[in-house]
């Protein structure tokens, strides 16, 4: 006798990674293909930052303005399809866009209900524009459950986007770990859009580029045992298999440990498999008690910066860029005044011996300044840049020119007792439903590493970037960048685990030579992934580093060179050199 088949799978589909993404992306989804939610992720630790400052000037905004322009053409779409809409686009003001929702359904003339959950604003310390805590899906999933069409949100994780519609659809209890840790593993491939369809992907180079033109946005089909299978509409752009899976899963995350308010999703324990043209499967999660605390952003201004790029062309670079650095150390020091706490110079080498054209001739020296005090990185510093312009080296002009200086926030992380949180669903009716904490929790503790897999055998090594058998993606957590390296194989695998250590990684980047890296190893993934503490100083909003969200700090481990095993590089196409 065949058993019963379970509930369907609830399909979710994600519009947006980030405040700002594709504008018709909401649409798309909604007339690509089946779904029963949409998500959408906007806010990133920045996000709140600018959310704060728009709020100082209207307190009536601090939300996504771009998600009501896109529910001016998507909330038809989706009532008729019975598309269920779930965005954090509420921002520190989820009230206020849930009563701007409900004026652009009548105006426009759809019947939805709509719901919107608060409480992760904190009191914001003195010195500080905003706090938020970290909340999960149950506020999403009682929002769900009393009937709401649409369902907005102010901070939350990424990922309750979308363990709260699927524990409204399945019934989950908070108990339900391993099914809450398998939506959450689901729900971080999700997030970040179109990075799950082949965007920002290390061996991009192997799909077809019109393929990659315009990738579609994923979704997942999310099974009643928390498992799923990734995909996206069919006919899209873009392309999901496991290689796209795992970077993104990589992404942003640190130890086989991923602490949630809903639970702690064991990284250590996914399996990923093909389950057909563009579907990779997740199975496998297990889940643990979330910690008792949940995380908490605040965000402030920290000072103030600014930046002038010089423009050094032919020859004699390094000398042409040591007069201009001593003739503005000088400058400032004639203006009599203080100056910026903070000085740095960066030269970038981007000219070319021999070169057919100026651009290429030339290389870049960055100067950037940084000070709490806005009259030290202004007039007195773009005055020093200009003033050299007839005085100088040969062939002096900049990018751009210097301007009077400009704010720059920081990020901050703390914990807060979740009990202390007024975690609150606010019902199409009105009603007010506060969201007990979890009733139990476990403290979060680092896991040893599992064992390693037998070194690959000796043989002849050939010098050679590590990108040609290793992928990467990097990101950003406050000051720290997360660095995931995967492979394909298991001999490669056998060789990265051993190769790939805390020292090979300093050695290959010297910027991180005196910080603190650690390292943590996913077998299941054939992945190492290495959190590199304080690379981003205060975080993105700072903009402390050329690259200050730590974007392009995988590829650039991936261009370094080093004893590569002959037959990991059979096959492999050399890459490109530039003379």
């Amino acid at each position: 006798m065949n058993a019963a088949p379970g509930p369907a799978p609830l399909r979710i589909g994600n519009a947006s990674g980030f405040y700002g993404d594709r504008f018709d992306a909401l649409r798309e989804m909604l007339t690509g293909g089946p779904l029963d939610v949409l998500t959408g992720d906007y806010l990133a630790e920045l996000t709140m930052l600018i959310l704060g400052r728009s709020r100082l000037k209207d307190p009536d905004k601090g939300y996504a303005t771009t998600f009501l322009r896109q529910l001016e053409e998507g909330l038809g779409l989706a009532h008729e399809r019975g598309v269920k809409i779930v965005a954090n686009a509420g921002g520190l003001n989820p009230a206020g866009l849930a009563d701007a929702v409900r004026q652009l359904a009548e105006k426009i003339g759809v019947p939805v209900t709509v719901a919107h959950v608060e409480g992760d604003g904190l009191p914001v310390p003195d010195g500080y524009l905003t706090a938020n805590a970290y909340l999960g899906g149950s506020g999403i999933a009682a929002c769900l459950r009393a009937g709401a069409d649409v369902v907005v949100t102010g901070r939350v994780t990424d990922a309750a986007l979308v363990t709260g519609p699927a524990a409204a659809h399945f019934g989950w209890r908070p108990d339900d770990l391993d099914a809450l840790a398998g939506a959450v593993v689901a729900g971080h491939v999700l997030e970040c859009g179109t990075q799950a369809t082949g965007g920002n992907y290390a061996f991009f180079g192997e799909h077809d580029a019109r393929r990659l033109r315009r990738p579609g946005f994923p979704l997942a089909e999310i099974h009643a045992d928390g498992s799923s299978v990734i995909t996206k509409h069919d006919g899209t752009g873009g392309v999901v298999d496991v290689g796209t899976v795992t970077a993104q899963l990589l992404y942003e995350t640190g130890g086989p440990r991923y602490a949630g308010p809903d639970v702690t999703a064991r990284l250590d324990t996914v399996t990923l498999t093909p389950d057909g043209p563009d579907r990779v499967r997740i199975d496998g999660v297990r889940g643990e008690a979330p910690p008792p605390t949940l995380k908490a952003g605040l965000t402030r201004l920290g000072g103030w910066r600014n930046e002038v790029v010089f423009v050094l062309t032919g020859l004699d670079v390094e000398a042409k860029a040591d007069l201009v650095k001593g003739q503005f150390a000088d400058a400032l020091e004639r203006g009599g005044g203080r100056p910026p706490a903070e000085v740095r110079w960066e030269l970038a080498r981007t000219d070319h011996a021999d070169a057919a054209t100026e651009e290429r001739a030339s290389a870049l020296l960055r100067l950037v300044v940084r000070d709490r005090e806005a009259d030290a990185v202004g007039r007195a510093v773009s005055g020093a840049a200009v003033e050299l312009a007839l005085g100088s080296y040969p062939g002096f002009h900049v990018t751009a020119p210097p301007g009077k200086g400009a704010p720059y926030g920081v990020f901050e992380a703390r914990p807060v007792p979740a009990a202390d949180v007024e975690h609150t669903a606010v019902l199409p009716d009105g009603r007010r439903e506060v969201q007990e904490a979890p009733a139990r929790t476990q403290e979060l503790a680092e896991l040893d590493d599992p064992p390693l897999p037998e070194p690959y055998p000796a043989t002849s090594t050939r010098r050679a970037p590590l990108g040609l058998v290793a992928g990467a993606r990097s990101g950003d957590k406050g000051g720290d960048a997360n660095v995931g390296v995967w492979v394909r194989d298991d001999d490669a695998w056998r060789w990265l685990a051993h190769e790939l250590t805390v020292e090979r990684l300093k050695e290959l980047l010297p910027e991180t030579a005196e910080l603190t890296v650690v390292r943590h190893v996913l077998p299941r993934l054939r992945a190492l992934n290495f959190t590199v503490h304080g690379l981003l100083g205060e975080g993105v909003a700072a903009q402390a580093r050329f690259d200050p969200q730590a974007k392009a700090l995988g590829e650039w481990l991936r261009s370094r060179s080093l004893p590569v095993p002959v037959p990991l590089l059979e096959g492999v196409p050399l890459p490109e050199v530039t003379a």
